[in-house]
């Protein structure tokens, strides 16, 4: 029970009704970002190091460019709340907005301290060690004494 509400979170939560999914085109239209940029003079607009084409007649007026951070390569262009089409990337160098959290690399596998190879060596060499002793063979004639 909510000290407040007197009803547990999750009747008040339902007392509305039953829940209704929310349309995936406003949801992923919810979570987009907005910049401001000025049109330049080759109607074009740049971010996070892109270039993108805009319409000529916006050629130095401020336009907001709305986009998934996640994906730089579709980006809206609206004017004045309106909506004025879309902003056509030259080149995407960069694929995702630089302030989006990236996954980092795998760490590599802590070492154990254990060396593998050099414990089967020695007991390689433990095995083998006083089983031939090649100084205590005899010697034949035709080999050089030193």
């Amino acid at each position: 029970m909510h000290a407040e509400t007197g009803q547990p979170p999750i009747a008040r939560f339902t007392s509305q009704g039953p829940l209704q999914a929310v349309e995936p085109s406003l949801l992923r239209a919810a979570f987009r970002w907005s910049v401001v940029r000025r049109v330049t003079s080759t109607a074009s607009v740049s971010l996070a190091g892109n270039r993108y084409a805009v319409d000529p007649s916006l050629i130095g007026r401020r336009v907001e460019l709305r986009f998934d951070p996640e994906d730089l390569t579709r980006m809206d262009v609206f004017w004045e709340g309106r909506p004025v089409g879309q902003a056509i990337p030259f080149i995407v160098g960069r694929h995702v907005h630089r302030q989006v959290p990236q996954a980092q690399p795998a760490a590599p596998p802590q070492s154990t301290g254990i060396d593998y190879l050099g414990l089967v060596m020695a007991e390689h060499d433990d095995q083998l060690l006083g089983q031939i002793a090649y100084r205590d063979l005899p010697r034949t004639a035709d080999e050089p004494r030193s």
